[in-house]
């Protein structure tokens, strides 16, 4: 299998197995108190993004926090914070596409605050929806999150590095 038909199978499975890891991982990082705050479902899926063609990446990104919604009941659906990570998830596949030339550290960070900036925008959007405080809620996600986007930013760029390094399939 040659071209383009060996990158599609790479990034479906590539996605494939990132998604799965996306539904897993919040239930472990949950089990030991850690809940929320890391946004755990993110780390693969931004993961993801780097691995896997753009258009896996953003479909794997849209679809696995409604997954997980319908499955686990994490994130949940109302209030709509599988919608908002839906968001993020998308927001991240779009920024690793744009900034994918730059250094590992510039582009994780770029994509990880451009993610946040998405989930920022819906959750005030969604929260004006529901007759909240948008102001308030979407600046209380963005500060509950910050734990996670550290983690982000510690992790991804130095799995990214050492995948490079190493090459293969899973380095595109």
């Amino acid at each position: 299998m040659e071209g383009r038909a060996q990158t599609r199978l790479g990034s479906m499975v590539i996605s494939a197995a990132m998604g799965a890891l996306a539904l897993v991982l919040p239930v472990v990082f949950h089990m030991v108190g850690l809940g929320s705050r890391f946004l755990p479902m993110l780390l693969p899926l931004l993961m993801n993004s780097y691995l896997s063609a753009w258009r896996w990446a953003l479909g794997t990104g849209l679809a696995v926090p409604w997954i997980s919604a319908l499955a686990t009941g994490m994130p949940p659906i109302y209030p709509p914070v599988a919608a908002v990570l839906s968001i993020e998830a998308a927001a991240m596949a779009a920024g690793a596409r744009c900034t994918g030339r730059l250094p590992v550290f510039w582009s994780v960070g770029l994509t990880v605050l451009g993610g946040r900036m998405a989930a920022f925008a819906g959750a005030w959007v969604l929260a004006r929806a529901y007759d909240l405080p948008p102001g308030f809620t979407a600046a209380a996600m963005l500060i509950q999150g910050l734990p996670g986007a550290a983690l982000q930013m510690a992790v991804v760029p130095l799995l990214l590095k050492r995948l490079r390094r190493r090459g293969g399939a899973l380095w595109r």
